[in-house]
């Protein structure tokens, strides 16, 4: 081949290379025309630069390798590369028509957009990583590590960047405020449904509880208690003087001694420990203990009180309703009733109305809740 043909050849890849170039270089001006000034990304272009600068210089290249190759490679080179521009450009007018339907698409839509841009580009990298590998499989051993190496690492930046990319779009499509709103309402409704889920479970176990408790008080031996006949004088004397429905029930407490156990109905409660204390027959002057208990069900208040007089001990009960616990307190009849109730109030909640100084004496008064509450939770979890 003449030096003038060959001068010819280049001549012509050369005007073909520049049509090329100005071709894509009108495509993306006529694509930039159509949109308005504010939807071009700073993002696309900068993607639309790289792949035009990625483009020209593997145009350089194949022209370099074609210029030395001898005549019959120069055909296939030639008709490798038309394809390869050919295919380019196919690929390059498929993303614009994607752009442009998935600006015109709703957000669902825009969705399954997304995820098959995603996997076209993982597809287009993992196709580079092949061809890239093919190609240095003509290297050396030590270059073609090399490669390898920058090859993954350039995946891996790539993906990561994408998942990024994604996470962040996903979050950009809900205000700050409400992705918060969101994250509370779910931890909220998820701790009520653990409360009411503990509250249920506890409520039947402590029925369960109180049932056999009082069962086992109540359940009376074969063999007549030694107390049976003082608890037979209180109870005549009690109703004598306050009322026949003024005890709900009496036992005698097998489990504690023998006690006779006095349950009062709270409306007679404080009538009955007043006829106790200041009776002449009976004179339960000492009391020698008070405790609120929760049964979960309900509260109780326990009250132990000794007559000198009688040598006897009696045990005064009350039960409560859980959700307002209010009870007249004993302090007027017994002082020693005093810190007791205090004590009841500061850790079960336990109202005792005409009580000369109720506070709580063991928590400070800005604690919150009531610690031998069997539902009690900390205020502050990470105590």
């Amino acid at each position: 081949m003449s030096e003038k043909e060959d001068l010819a050849k280049q001549k012509a890849e050369a005007a073909a290379r520049a049509k090329a170039v100005a071709l894509a270089r009108k495509q993306a001006k006529a694509a930039a025309a159509e949109k308005p000034e504010g939807e071009m990304d700073i993002a696309k272009q900068k993607a639309a630069a790289a792949a035009k600068a990625k483009a020209a210089a593997l145009a350089k290249k194949q022209a370099k390798e074609a210029a030395e190759k001898p005549e019959g490679e120069m055909d296939i080179a030639k008709q490798k590369a038309a394809a390869a521009a050919k295919a380019k450009a196919t690929a390059l007018a498929k993303k614009q028509a994607k752009e442009e339907e998935a600006a015109e698409k709703p957000e669902g839509e825009m969705d399954i957009a997304k995820q098959k841009a995603a996997a076209a580009a993982k597809a287009k990298a993992a196709a580079l990583a092949r061809k890239q590998a093919k190609e240095a499989g003509e290297k050396p051993e030590g270059e073609i590590d090399a490669a390898k190496q920058k090859a993954a690492a350039a995946a891996k930046a790539k993906a990561a960047a994408l998942a990024r990319k994604q996470a962040k779009e996903e979050a950009g499509e809900k205000p700050e405020g409400e992705i918060d709103a969101v994250k509370q309402k779910a931890a909220a409704a998820a701790k009520a449904k653990a409360a009411a889920a503990a509250k249920a479970k506890a409520a039947a176990a402590a029925k369960n509880r109180t049932a056999v408790q009082e069962s086992e008080e109540a359940d009376t031996p074969s063999e007549i208690s030694p107390n049976q006949s003082k608890l037979d004088q209180i109870v005549s004397a009690i109703e004598s003087h306050v009322g026949q429905g003024a005890l709900l029930e009496n036992y005698i407490n097998r489990l504690s001694k023998d006690v006779p156990t006095l349950v009062a109905n709270p409306d007679t409660y404080f009538s009955i420990a007043k006829f106790l204390r200041y009776d002449e027959q009976l004179d339960f002057s000492y009391l020698s203990e008070l405790h609120g208990t929760d049964f979960e069900s309900h509260m109780e208040i326990y009250v132990h009180l000794h007559s000198f007089k009688m040598n006897q001990s009696v045990a005064l009960k009350v039960k409560l309703d859980r959700d307002t616990p209010v009870i007249p307190s004993l302090v007027p009849l017994w002082s020693g009733a005093n810190w007791p109730e205090c004590e009841a109030y500061d850790l079960l909640g336990i109202n005792f109305y005409e009580h000369p100084d109720l506070k709580r004496i063991l928590l400070g008064e800005d604690w919150k809740g009531y610690p031998l509450r069997k539902d009690y939770e900390p205020y502050d979890v990470e105590v």
